[in-house]
């Protein structure tokens, strides 16, 4: 990354944005440093590492304790010890039923308890990335309709909400973090941002005047292109939208 520079009266100066000076990284993207913020950032990744390694020193302690003893004799000596007074009331090659018949109703209580957990969980998920979708200034600003719904139905599986948040991954699986806030995650903008600058008919999904290049298409000139109205385009599985939205001169107009 270099600082930008520009000169007023002759004289050059860094440029400012917020109060926070803009560098331009590799791939021409400009970004305001928030210094403070990455000082604080690393004062407390420095703090959660000091943790971890406390933790993992308290673990290897303990672990200490336990050396030479044989997992498998362990085990086999307090399984014998739960059933010394069970023998009393049936034989011990009958215990193992008897206790799978026990814990059966509960089991199936827990798993019908995990089901509507996912199920609740799947619910706000879709609520938060949903509302987040509507709020988002990236979205609303640069993004047409059908392209806001093209892109919310091909990467849904790449944002998930972790602490009430929604958090972006790459298609390797990693989390997406912020180029303006070193060592912070990328907020919804950022995360929307990232998945349009990957997907590879991005023209086709922006406003006119944020499409690159000079000869960028508006609606109703398509060249011979065709069109679909918004809400049979809406129709379409999501794969067929894609696609759709790859054809040369393609447009989506409104009803």
């Amino acid at each position: 990354m270099k600082l930008r520079i520009k000169e007023i009266d002759g004289v050059p100066y860094a440029e400012v944005q917020d109060g926070k000076p803009v560098y331009e990284d590799t791939d021409g993207r400009v970004v305001a440093f928030d210094a403070p913020g990455t000082r604080d950032t690393i004062t407390r990744l420095n703090g959660e590492a000091k943790g971890h390694r406390e933790r993992a020193e308290k673990a290897e302690a303990a672990q200490k304790a336990f050396e030479g003893l044989d997992p498998a004799a362990a085990r086999d000596a307090l399984d014998k010890l739960s059933k010394i007074d069970a023998k009393k009331l049936v034989e011990a090659g009958d215990m193992d039923a008897a206790i799978q018949t026990a814990l059966k109703p509960v089991q199936e209580q827990l798993k019908q308890a995990l089901a509507e957990k996912e199920a609740l969980t799947g619910d706000l998920n879709r609520e938060v990335i949903g509302g987040n979708f509507g709020r988002s200034r990236f979205v609303t600003e640069k993004l047409t309709p059908a392209g806001a719904d093209l892109i919310r139905t091909l990467y849904a599986d790449r944002v998930k909400v972790e602490g009430g948040k929604p958090v972006g991954y790459d298609e390797n699986g990693q989390k997406l973090y912020s180029k303006a806030r070193p060592g912070e995650l990328a907020d919804f903008d950022e995360i929307v941002e990232t998945f349009v600058e990957t997907y590879p008919h991005k023209d086709h999904i922006l406003k006119g005047d944020m499409k690159g290049g000079g000869g960028a298409q508006q609606p109703g000139s398509v060249g011979g292109g065709k069109t679909m109205k918004q809400s049979a385009f809406n129709a379409l599985p999501p794969r067929e939208r894609a696609a759709k939205m790859g054809e040369a001169g393609f447009q989506v107009v409104p009803d």
